[in-house]
């Protein structure tokens, strides 16, 4: 009989610790879901649905200049976080700049284009000749260009839009038949612990 009562605090004692560690981390699997529940709401925005969270103008190389709202679309990767895109009016640019700045891109996630990576901000891009697509800072300076494709496929070109790539991986930016594939740049997650130092 004493044998047994000694056994029982040391049973009780390890049955608490086993219920506090389920409690704990109980709100980690929790984080994890809600995650995954906003990876569900990623999806593709309209013209008039990208409107909404445009400016009526930008700015880009000390200039500021209307977008064509019926020209815009974006991404909505998650609830904090949308791409945008749109065609700008780059009439009172000079004939060089307009030669690389046709878009506006606006991004609060990072993205890989081509498999060049692009951290959230405001950017100016366009199609070039080459086959190329060019990012540029706000400041008008070239950050990189990538190869891009054209889709004689098409059925539908219209001067800017975003489909989803045919592999389901990302999206394709589209002016007229010219293309880049894009995707968000996938979340680094630390390995949460229940210890802590």
């Amino acid at each position: 009989m004493p044998h047994m009562l000694r056994k029982s605090p040391c049973s009780i004692l390890l049955l608490a610790i086993t219920i506090a560690s389920c409690r704990a981390a109980s709100p980690v699997i929790s984080r994890y879901q809600s995650d995954s529940a906003a990876v569900a709401e990623t999806k593709i925005l309209t013209a008039a649905e990208a409107t909404k969270f445009l400016p009526a103008t930008v700015f880009f190389r000390g200039q500021s200049a209307p977008i064509q709202t019926r020209n815009s679309g974006g991404v909505q990767f998650a609830k904090d976080a949308l791409l945008l895109a749109a065609l700008v009016d780059t009439a009172g640019y000079s004939s060089s700049v307009q030669e690389k700045y046709q878009a506006y891109l606006i991004t609060e996630a990072s993205i890989d284009i081509e498999g060049r990576r692009l951290n959230p901000g405001a950017y100016g891009c366009g199609f070039i000749a080459g086959n190329n697509f060019i990012v540029m800072d706000i400041g008008g300076h070239d950050l990189f260009s990538v190869p891009s494709s054209k889709d004689a496929a098409l059925r539908r070109p219209t001067p800017l839009q975003i489909l989803p790539a045919p592999n389901g991986t990302g999206y394709r930016l589209y002016v007229g038949r010219d293309y880049v594939d894009f995707a968000q740049t996938p979340v680094e997650k630390n390995n949460p612990t229940l210890l802590h130092p």
